[in-house]
């Protein structure tokens, strides 16, 4: 085809293009300016009615990156929650975490039965920091560690008495309004 002639069709591909895009966003449109049906209710229309779906998804982009550091003997919780508040973060990923500690304290889980309990542990010398993974829901830390010594690697849900030795770092990834977490770690929902 000459370059004279691709020029002519242009404007037909390109309003091809058009009707076939909004034959596709048309129903999305619609499904975003009318009510739900009781027959297909969205995911998130259940989840603030109080009834867990089997599965619910929420999808969002970072709206930032949040670095921080925490300097010897900070409470690694305690510091999370003065940066969060700080940050004014709401809803947030805690994408990695690394650095030393001088002790430790956490749970885990400790029965396979409902109401779940927990096991606390705690101990003192040297570990390094190797991650910190989690959530920040509704602005509340919800963080899980791992960390080691020279003997053994040891894990679980971050609890206050956990303390800094060298330094922490924390890369939190907030997510953008108006994604909510809001009963992700509820486990009764």
């Amino acid at each position: 085809m000459k370059p004279r002639n691709r020029v002519r069709w242009l404007p037909f591909v390109l309003l091809a293009a058009v009707i076939a895009g909004s034959a596709y966003l048309a129903p999305l449109a619609r499904c975003a300016s009318e009510p739900p049906t009781a027959a297909a209710k969205p995911t998130r229309a259940t989840a603030e009615e109080g009834v867990a779906p089997p599965v619910h998804t929420v999808s969002s982009n970072f709206s930032r990156i949040v670095v921080v550091r925490l300097k010897r003997d900070a409470d690694l919780l305690d510091g999370l929650k003065t940066a969060v508040t700080q940050e004014k973060i709401k809803n947030a990923v805690i994408l990695s975490g690394a650095g030393s500690l001088t002790s430790y304290r956490v749970h885990v889980v400790s029965n396979t039965v409902f109401p779940p309990t927990n096991a606390f542990f705690q101990g003192a010398g040297p570990y390094d920091l190797l991650t910190t993974t989690g959530y920040i829901i509704d602005g509340r830390v919800h963080a899980h560690i791992a960390f080691s010594n020279t003997e053994k690697t040891l894990g679980g849900h971050l609890e206050p008495g956990t303390r800094v030795f060298t330094f922490a770092i924390i890369t939190l990834g907030v997510l953008a309004e108006p994604a909510s977490l809001q009963r992700f770690d509820d486990y009764t929902w």
